[in-house]
């Protein structure tokens, strides 16, 4: 049997464990950064082709505040690595009337000092004559912001960890348990990982992983990702012609066509359970027509590009969308750091950095991130 020892064990590559891991490595701490499937995997919620980042999120300040801090320190990194993996398509945030999320969210950006404008219906057709704006009377406008090439970005950030001295593993690890410090876990290959605290950033494992704490806590959900095929040499749906943009109010949002992979549309509204594991990634027809539907209403000259590609991944939904970050009740030296519900991806940095200072200094944790406040009934606030 095999005994690894290190200071920090991080399991789970997405991007708050690799975030996690590359924090502690560079504070200096021998690290090991275990996934069972391997960094950004097909199933991972970090395995996509984009994801968003964006400043606005209404009230909820810390979430700008990290937002601002997390683009900073991914502009950085791509600029270290030498891998332009950032696209500033600018962030467009549609609105209707008195949209008191927008309203909030443009409250909070001037409060920070982040760049933006506000934009009336005339304004917007005359930017973006290729989208018919129906019901929106009015936007906001983030030129900063932009989309991510996510799952390269979170294999770039490994990759980096390991070149610095980071150990990664290929390992499924075994559930812990017992009362107090634990002093090992053991892996699925019969491997023993010795640490002095482990970290779970297992995305929507974690309540596979401890089922009795997290079961009713963190809910994975289905969600269907499509990108579809712009007529040949139509750059209207390219940047910088076309933003990344958002419509809560009809539940969509979309990213343009980058690196010619397809003009990327998907529904933000919670789809049924999902078991990461064992499920099947295949879209279904009505969802397809829905998306299709807003497609035509939103993008005419899309009403009929051809769908080219098609995604299953998952959310992993807390109760109100606030991530989870907190040591585990009974295992002292154990931290469970998850609940991205959807939008947590842009934030990999910034919690990162965050867990990380925590683990190493323990300090204590913003409440509304600890485990007590996650209720078992889903009342979404955080978008």
């Amino acid at each position: 049997m095999t005994v690894r020892t290190y200071d920090i064990a991080v399991i789970g590559a997405g991007v708050f464990g690799a975030w996690t891991a590359w924090h502690l490595q560079r504070a200096g701490r021998r690290v090991a950064l275990l996934d069972a499937y391997g960094a950004a995997h097909s199933r991972a919620s970090s395995g996509g082709e984009s994801r968003i980042i964006r400043m606005g999120y209404g009230a909820d300040e810390i979430y700008t505040r990290w937002s601002m801090r997390s683009l900073k320190m991914w502009q950085e990194f791509f600029q270290q690595v030498k891998q332009p993996l950032f696209h500033k398509t600018g962030m467009l945030w549609m609105a209707r009337e008195q949209d008191a999320y927008t309203l909030a969210t443009k409250a909070t950006l001037t409060k920070l000092g982040v760049k933006f404008e506000e934009l009336q219906r005339a304004e917007l057709e005359k930017r973006w004559p290729q989208i018919s704006f129906g019901p929106v009377t009015w936007a906001l406008y983030e030129p900063d912001s932009g989309a991510l090439l996510a799952r390269r970005a979170v294999q770039a950030v490994v990759e980096n960890a390991v070149k610095n001295g980071a150990q990664y593993l290929t390992e499924a690890v075994i559930a812990p348990s017992g009362n107090g410090k634990i002093d090992s876990v053991k892996t699925s290959s019969g491997e023993t990982i010795s640490a002095g605290a482990f970290v779970f950033a297992c995305g929507p494992w974690l309540p596979k992983v401890f089922p009795t704490l997290l079961a009713d806590r963190i809910h994975p959900t289905r969600q269907e990702i499509y990108f579809f095929g712009a007529p040949a040499g139509d750059k209207r749906w390219q940047p910088p012609a076309m933003p990344t943009w958002i419509d809560f109010g009809a539940e969509i949002y979309g990213i343009p066509d980058l690196e010619n992979r397809g003009f990327k549309v998907a529904l933000d509204r919670h789809g049924p359970a999902l078991d990461p594991d064992t499920n099947e990634r295949i879209i279904t027809p009505s969802s397809l027509t829905e998306v299709r539907k807003h497609l035509a209403e939103r993008f005419p000259g899309l009403k009929d590009a051809p769908l080219i590609e098609s995604r299953v991944c998952q959310y992993e939904n807390t109760s109100n969308g606030d991530f989870l970050i907190d040591r585990h009740p009974e295992m002292a030296n154990v931290w469970l750091v998850g609940g991205g519900s959807g939008h947590g991806f842009k934030h990999g940095p910034a919690l990162g950095e965050y867990v990380a200072a925590r683990v190493m200094q323990g300090d204590a944790v913003e409440k509304r991130f600890t485990l007590a406040t996650k209720e078992k009934v889903q009342k979404r606030s955080v978008f």
